[in-house]
């Protein structure tokens, strides 16, 4: 196993191949690992099956046509509700959908990080998610006479995840209120990449307040990414919040279609990332961008 495990963010991306099934951490609009996601958008990748609770990860990489099919609970941005580019790809037919329970999700993830082919659930007992996912089976409980929902594993090629910081060997550490799915979706995944806001020394995580936010074994992280602020436009708590002004102007883009994608790509995707801090006003400005209170 390596013992250096940093990496760029285009050498992460070049292990990604057209028509892979890609897991993006994060929820919404909190903690998705942006700047992976931008140097995904301006690779030749596409055709992709993408798995998460998503945000503007999603509404990019469908406006940007590198989406095949989607598997998601919600696409949001919160205080947007329905994420715009998504929303367009949705209602136009562009992407193949499968459209599930949160919970189902989760339980998906964890069959597929248990290695074992299905997890059995009452989720989706008499609602139209069945309907609209014929392929979903029921199966009878062998103990007592009851149906249950066989809600398949998400075997993932790839998962990309953003953390607080990390250390070359691929410890990785969230210290936010919620570490959503992202240890699930790093289980799940042949591969797992991780931006982090902070590289540090391996002895950071002696302290034992330090190693119990540590939430998978570094032996599932193939890469590590040094990228201060990665997350951004979504937030990073403790760190920063989410840019809502940044999002209102992204937002407000996709109401000009492909053409408001394409202006809002070349000025924030195709510049680069050292570029890209400076045009939202560089790291100092992020990481005073206020958390959001629930």
């Amino acid at each position: 196993m390596a013992l250096n495990k940093q990496m760029s963010a285009a050498e992460a991306v070049a292990q990604l191949q057209d028509g892979m099934t890609v897991g993006i951490g994060g929820w919404g609009p909190r903690r998705k690992p942006m700047a992976l996601v931008r140097e995904l958008l301006r690779s030749p990748v596409k055709d992709l099956t993408v798995v998460a609770y998503g945000g503007a990860d999603v509404g990019m990489l469908c406006a940007a046509g590198k989406v095949k099919k989607l598997v998601f609970a919600f696409v949001s941005l919160d205080f947007i509700p329905l994420e715009p580019y998504f929303r367009a790809a949705r209602q136009s037919g562009q992407i193949e959908v499968m459209e599930i329970d949160e919970g189902m999700l989760l339980l998906g993830l964890r069959a597929a990080a248990m290695r074992v082919p299905f997890i059995p659930t009452r989720i989706g007992l008499g609602t139209d998610v069945l309907r609209h996912n014929p392929d979903l089976r029921i199966i009878a409980s062998p103990y007592d006479d009851k149906d249950w929902v066989a809600m398949p594993a998400l075997h993932l090629d790839v998962a990309l995840l953003h953390a607080d910081r990390a250390d070359a060997r691929g410890v990785c550490q969230v210290k936010g209120p919620d570490l959503y799915m992202d240890d699930l979706f790093a289980r799940a995944a042949g591969k797992t990449f991780v931006s982090c806001d902070e590289i540090v020394d391996s002895a950071f995580f002696a302290k034992d307040e330090e190693a119990r936010h540590v939430y998978w074994e570094r032996s599932q992280t193939t890469g590590v990414v040094h990228t201060p602020c990665g997350a951004h436009p979504s937030s990073c708590a403790p760190l920063y919040g989410f840019d809502v002004p940044h999002f209102k102007e992204y937002a407000a883009g996709a109401k000009d279609g492909s053409a408001g994608w394409q202006q809002y790509f070349e000025r924030y995707v195709a510049c680069g990332e050292q570029a890209y801090l400076e045009r939202v006003g560089g790291e100092a400005a992020i990481r005073k961008l206020a958390l959001p209170v629930f």
